[in-house]
């Protein structure tokens, strides 16, 4: 039978040298061993990522155990996402060490907002010594945000303190449960909604098999509810799978929450096809990323500054990704240094605004800094508009939402794609940008069939419109005697990209800002017309006439340019001219004749009697060549006087 879902919960995480107690301390609050594996129970340190809770009335509290050894820091950090709450344990015997501090560090990037002190192995110092214990943690933590925290004497042999520490961290998880705020879906800065109802996130920190169930995947949900029969996409390696049961905590759940230790039964995958790193996320609601802008500090610790591109391992929730970072608002960032960077990635990664991330050296392995991600779709350099943008990414979510507009250009912006860099429901990334449009900020348009809508900037119409003016501009001096410039051409020309899915939006828009006017399929500026010089007028009627003259297979424009003593660019802009008016007409394969001869033409075939005829007999009906009389039938095929029946045509229409 399915348990209920808590209405409150968190997850804590441990914290803490190795061999310092964390996983017998866990022991001691919850019952549960975190050390899964033999090789753990051996050795006597925990390698790997162990798991144990507890529950108080409403109350859910789940327990990541971390390793404290610091070759599997990179195990530690998989499980830190999520985390509410941190446990710090340091061993009273020996007090602060390299692992304290490092794990200390990572919690205070990764954002983690309270902590707990267990000072472990009460039992086994005098009094003194655990005085000069509590005096050296204090003193580590007198500069940064878990100043305040709590500290406990405790054994976890004797019980020694386990009673006060538990109710102290039931006690701390109920505040940090209410409300669940950590996360990109959050830290974006929409509307309250609660993680609930933020599309499914759950970072997979751990997959196996079970014999007779399949594939298990194990992670903290970052965002959004589960059920079974649920399909979730798998990144970055794609594909789709289907939950076919949740245990929370060892307990059969007909849904998971944001905010709880999970487990999944999934169907779709193989074992070898899931790792830890890997994401399970609502379909479509979620991007893969490979170059980021974030806010990054670098540890007072670091060994020298960042300049250029430095090779990284970056941590983000449970995946590892190594990558390049350097400086984006300077030439280095010094140790202790807060500044804004590029991540560029080596392999794809699910990311969004307001992710927490941990930077650590390759080799020799050293965290080097952290930070959070503010564009998890930066495309920008280091110049002036790269400055702008990331200005605009340390302000509000109403700048962000501006900015990643405005970059878009003309072709602009629908909810579904900012609501992926932002981890939210699209329909919460619509209201903000309708709020927006409401306030002469942004333009809502259409997008035609297929497309969805669209957000602009106003000073993408601006853009448009100087664009438009130029390009109708230059081509009129190039085709003085054109009619209009053709609908297609202006719409390649002014508005390249996907900013041509919005042509009737941005050619109705510059019709009624008079920049241009639409004539059908023609383009022109606004009163303009071609007007024929004197000469061009005498010499568009010599051309018509001796293109008339020519009866059905007149000399081609080149050879009438030599016979009038014209030069061919002249005479091919006059036939344009002519033919744009009416008076010439265009067979296929760029022939020209007169409008008189295709008039000719259909009266004469009206005339025969026929009601069908082959090519053949149509040639030696009309004295036409191969050459002239299949453009002549593709004509008449177009224009509805003959159909094309097999080898043969029938005549429908009259002339």
């Amino acid at each position: 039978m399915a348990s209920a879902t808590p209405s409150r919960r968190t997850v804590v995480g441990t914290a803490g040298h190795i061999d310092h107690g964390k996983t017998a301390l866990v022991r001691a609050l919850t019952g549960i061993d975190c050390d899964r594996w033999q090789e753990e129970k051996e050795r006597g340190i925990t390698i790997d990522l162990g798991f144990a809770w507890l529950a108080e009335g409403d109350l859910q509290v789940g327990f990541v155990d971390v390793p404290g050894h610091q070759r599997f820091l990179h195990n530690a950090l998989a499980g830190l996402g999520g985390i509410g709450l941190v446990l710090l344990v340091v061993a009273a015997d020996e007090g602060v060490k390299p692992q304290t501090r490092e794990h200390l560090d990572i919690c205070r990037l990764l954002g983690i907002p309270r902590a707990l002190v267990a000072l472990t192995k009460a039992d086994l110092v005098a009094a003194d010594l655990l005085e000069l214990a509590e005096l050296e943690v204090a003193e580590l933590l007198a500069d940064t945000p878990y100043a305040d925290a709590p500290r406990f004497a405790v054994s976890s042999v004797t019980g020694e303190g386990v009673a006060e520490l538990r109710a102290a961290l039931l006690a701390a998880a109920a505040e940090a449960a209410e409300p669940a705020t950590a996360g990109g879906f959050d830290a974006g800065g929409l509307e309250a909604g609660g993680r609930d109802q933020a599309p499914v996130r759950l970072p997979i920190d751990r997959a196996f098999h079970l014999k007779g169930l399949g594939v298990l995947v194990t992670g903290t949900l970052a965002g959004g509810t589960i059920r079974p029969g649920d399909s979730l996409e798998l990144l970055p390696a794609g594909g789709t799978v289907r939950v076919r049961s949740i245990q929370v905590h060892g307990q059969g759940r007909d849904e998971a929450r944001a905010g709880e230790r999970t487990s999944l039964q999934i169907t779709g995958v193989s074992l070898d096809q899931v790792e830890r790193g890997m994401e399970l996320v609502t379909p479509d609601r979620f991007a893969l990323v490979r170059r980021l802008a974030a806010r990054f500090t670098l540890l007072p610790d670091a060994p020298k500054p960042l300049s250029g591109f430095t090779p990284v391992r970056v941590h983000c929730f449970a995946a590892e990704v190594m990558g390049r970072l350097r400086p984006l608002d300077r030439d280095a960032l010094a140790p202790g240094e807060e500044g804004l960077v590029e991540v560029r990635l080596a392999a794809p990664l699910v990311a969004v605004r307001g992710d927490r991330f941990i930077v650590r050296r390759p080799s020799p392995p050293a965290t080097l800094g952290g930070g959070v991600i503010l564009d998890p779709a930066w495309r920008l350099g280091r110049g002036r508009e790269a400055k702008a943008a990331l200005a605009a990414l340390t302000g509000s979510l109403e700048e962000t939402l501006l900015s990643w507009v405005e970059r878009a250009g003309e072709a602009g912006c629908g909810e579904e794609a900012l609501a992926r860099r932002l981890g939210a429901e699209p329909a919460r990334v619509e209201a903000r940008l309708k709020r927006l449009a409401g306030d002469g900020r942004l333009l809502e348009v259409p997008a035609g069939a297929g497309h969805g809508r669209r957000f602009v900037t106003p000073g993408a119409f601006r853009r448009i419109a100087e664009r438009a003016a130029g390009v109708l501009a230059d081509y009129f001096a190039r085709q003085r005697l054109a009619r209009g410039m053709p609908k297609a051409e202006a719409v390649e020309r002014i508005l390249p990209g996907r900013a041509a899915e919005l042509a009737d939006v941005y050619l109705d828009w510059l019709a009624k800002h008079k920049v241009l006017v639409v004539h059908g399929d023609q383009v022109n500026l606004p009163g303009r017309e071609a007007q024929l010089t004197d000469d061009e007028s005498g010499l568009s009627k010599a051309l018509s006439a001796a293109v008339e003259e020519g009866g059905l297979a007149p000399p081609p424009p080149a050879e009438l340019a030599t016979r009038l003593g014209a030069k061919p660019q002249i005479v091919d802009g006059l036939v344009r001219y002519l033919v744009e008016r009416g008076t010439l007409v265009r067979l296929p394969d760029g022939l020209v004749v007169s409008a008189a001869a295709v008039a000719a033409l259909r009266r004469d075939l009206a005339a025969s009697g026929w009601e069908r005829f082959t090519v053949a007999q149509f040639k030696e009906r009309f004295g036409l060549s191969r050459k002239w009389a299949i453009p002549w039938l593709e004509h008449l095929d177009s224009t509805g006087a003959t159909r094309r029946l097999g080898d043969e045509r029938q005549v429908v229409g009259q002339p």
